[in-house]
């Protein structure tokens, strides 16, 4: 069996600066030693919001009527991969003969919907993706294999008017990369 690290959510910040209404989830693991981000577009955003704000309100919504329904202590979410940007996710009953992939974003939702949803990435995947978690921290990194293809595009030009050509040579191999696998 594969190992795996157990995520929590730790808190939801908005993009400064973007070209849209963006935000980043910051998940953990379990000791809070290592942060693992995940870019999300403003609706998601606000459903989490909404949920951390007045979880309470919560409870009459549809997701968290249909969770209340279905036997949830049965089911985990194991984050496997990454391809074009997208973190790969799974939900799975405990013999895994149900599964449904998701969003990484719609992840997080449901394990802060229901928290005995637990919610994995495979330790491989987040030695190679998080960083150090700083409580206190004025921002963090965005890997840039965890962005779009449009949004790394945008950030290349970005990059070139600020004439910070390294990034700009990084972000062109990770688009390259891509073009490659396709």
């Amino acid at each position: 069996m594969m190992k795996r690290t157990r995520l929590r959510f730790e808190n939801i910040q908005q993009i400064v600066g973007s070209e849209e209404s963006l935000s980043v989830i910051i998940l953990t693991d379990e000791t809070r030693q290592r942060a693992l981000t995940v870019v999300c577009d403003e609706p998601m955003s606000r459903q989490i919001l909404m949920r951390l704000q007045n979880p309470t309100a919560c409870r009459i919504l549809l997701p968290e009527s249909l969770i209340e329904m279905m036997p949830t202590d049965d089911y985990e979410l194991t984050v496997f991969g990454l391809h074009d940007g997208q973190y790969q996710v799974v939900l799975a009953n405990s013999d895994y003969s149900r599964t449904k992939r998701m969003r990484m974003s719609d992840a997080v939702l449901l394990t802060l919907i229901d928290s005995k949803i637990p919610l994995y990435i495979e330790e491989k995947l987040m030695d190679r993706q998080s960083v150090a978690f700083e409580e206190k921290a004025q921002g963090i990194a965005i890997p840039i294999n965890t962005m779009d293809s449009r949004r790394l595009s945008y950030v290349l030009q970005q990059a070139i008017e600020q004439e910070n050509y390294e990034l700009a040579s990084q972000i062109r191999d990770e688009i390259n990369r891509r073009k490659g696998q396709a």
